[in-house]
C-alpha cells in the first residue's frame, strides 16, 4: 500500500496547506512538460498527483487514515489502491486545481485561474491597475577630498516625472473619458485554450489595465506624469570614499497607480588631493628627506588634513628608503562610524643631484671612511652575489 503522507514528504500531521505546498514542488518537479527525456518522470507526476487528491478532500483524507487506500477504490479517482491515476488527464486536473484551476477534480478554466495564468500575469483578477513603484534614477556628485573627509551636505537638481497635478494620474481629461477596452472587454489579458490548459497574455492594446482613454489630459498628454525639475539636498557623510553611492529614497519617478516613487542613487565622486592620498580608512603622505636627514634623524612637521595644528613627527638615524611611520587616529572617520584611521607617512630618502665642488669632495671624504657597517643591505647583496661569480 502508498504511503500518501511519504509520496508527497510531510509528516502524518501536516496541515492543508504544508500538504499543498509540498505538492506544487514536486508537481513543478516531475510534470511531463518538463521532464520530456524523463519516462519515469510521468509516474512519478501521478503519484504525488494522487497522494494530494487524498490528502487535499478533508473526507477521502480521513478514509485514508482510518482504513487506507483500499477504502478509497471506486470514490471517483483512479487510484485503484495506490496504483496512481489512470489517466494523465486525472493527473493534471488534479495539477491544475492545486494551481488555482478550480479545486481538485476541477476542470481548466472553470472557477478560477490556472497555473499559466499565474506564472504569466493573470489569476489576480479582471481589469485591475496595480501598485508599483516608480522608476529610480541615479546621479553623480563631485566632492572635495577635504569634504569626504568631514562631511557635508550639497544640493543637487534631478529632473523626475511627477503625478500630473490635473488628471491625477489616470492620463484622461475627466473620470468620464476612460472606457474599458474594447479589445480585452475590460480584463486586461486576453485567453486562449490549448488542451487542458488556458494560457494568458496581456492584452497589448491597453497594457493589462483594461481601461482605454478616449480623450487625454491636456497637460500631460495621456502619460499621467509630467517633468518636474527639483533641489535636493545630499548629505555627505564623513569619511565617505570615491564610487561609493547614497540612497536618497522616494527621489525618483512617481509610481504607478498610487505605488511608492522610485529612489535616487547619488554617486559620489572625490577629488584627488595634492598631498594625501587614501588607503581605506587611512591617509597616505609621501615624505621625501636628504640622505643626512635619513642618516642623523631629524623631526618634520606635517599637516593635518583639517586641522591647521602640525604634526611633530620624528624620523630615526638610520630611516631607509620605504619606511612606514604611523601616528594613531589621524586618518579618516570610519563612513559607518567604526572609529577612525592613521596617518601614515612614507619615507622616500632623496639622492641630491647638481652637487657644487665642495659637496662633491666632502662626499668623497665620507665614502673613503665608509664600512660594511654603515651599509648592512649594501653588505648583505654582496655576500649573496659572491655564489655567482
Amino acid at each position: 500500500m502508498t504511503d500518501y503522507y511519504q509520496v508527497l514528504g510531510v509528516p502524518r500531521d501536516a496541515s492543508q496547506d504544508e500538504i499543498k505546498k509540498a505538492y506544487r514542488k514536486l508537481a513543478i518537479k516531475f510534470h511531463p512538460d518538463k521532464n520530456a527525456d524523463n519516462p519515469d518522470a510521468e509516474k512519478q507526476f501521478k503519484e504525488v498527483s494522487e497522494a494530494y487528491e487524498v490528502l487535499s478532500d478533508q473526507q477521502k483524507r480521513q478514509m485514508y487514515d482510518q482504513y487506507g487506500s483500499d477504502a478509497l477504490k471506486g470514490s471517483g479517482m483512479g487510484a485503484g489502491g495506490g496504483a496512481g491515476f489512470s489517466s494523465m488527464e486525472e493527473a493534471l486536473r488534479t495539477f491544475m486545481g492545486a494551481f488555482g484551476g478550480g479545486g481538485p477534480g476541477g476542470h481548466p478554466g472553470q472557477g478560477g485561474d490556472t497555473i499559466f495564468d499565474s506564472f504569466f500575469g493573470g489569476g489576480f483578477g479582471e481589469g485591475q491597475d496595480y501598485a508599483r513603484q516608480g522608476v529610480s534614477k541615479k546621479a553623480q556628485l563631485s566632492v572635495s577630498f577635504e569634504d569626504a573627509a568631514k562631511g557635508i551636505e550639497k544640493e543637487i537638481a534631478v529632473t523626475n516625472y511627477a503625478e500630473c497635478g490635473k488628471c491625477k494620474g489616470n492620463g484622461a481629461r475627466s473620470p468620464s473619458d476612460i472606457k474599458a477596452c474594447t479589445t480585452c472587454h475590460g480584463t486586461g489579458h486576453l485567453h486562449q485554450s490549448r488542451g487542458f490548459f488556458s494560457m494568458s497574455s496581456t492584452c497589448p492594446h491597453c497594457h493589462g489595465s483594461g481601461k482605454m482613454i478616449t480623450a487625454t489630459c491636456d497637460e500631460c498628454h495621456g502619460v499621467g506624469k509630467v517633468k518636474k525639475k527639483e533641489r535636493v539636498k545630499v548629505p555627505i557623510p564623513a569619511g565617505i570614499d570615491d564610487g561609493m553611492r547614497l540612497k536618497m529614497a522616494g527621489y525618483g519617478d512617481a509610481g504607478e497607480h498610487g505605488g511608492p516613487p522610485g529612489d535616487l542613487y547619488v554617486y559620489i565622486k572625490v577629488k584627488p588631493h595634492d598631498m594625501f592620498k587614501r588607503e581605506g580608512d587611512d591617509l597616505i603622505i609621501i615624505l621625501p628627506i636628504s640622505i643626512s636627514e635619513a642618516a642623523l634623524g631629524c623631526k618634520k612637521d606635517l599637516p593635518r588634513l583639517l586641522s591647521k595644528k602640525p604634526v611633530r613627527l620624528t624620523i630615526p638615524s638610520g630611516t631607509q628608503t620605504g619606511k612606514v611611520l604611523r601616528v594613531k587616529g589621524e586618518g579618516l572617520k570610519n563612513v559607518h562610524g567604526h572609529g577612525k584611521g592613521d596617518l601614515l607617512i612614507h619615507i622616500n630618502v632623496e639622492t641630491p643631484v647638481n652637487l657644487s665642488s665642495k659637496q662633491k669632495s666632502l662626499l668623497e671624504d665620507f665614502q673613503a671612511t665608509e664600512s660594511d657597517e654603515n651599509s648592512p643591505q649594501k653588505k648583505s647583496f654582496l655576500d649573496k652575489l659572491k655564489v655567482f661569480f
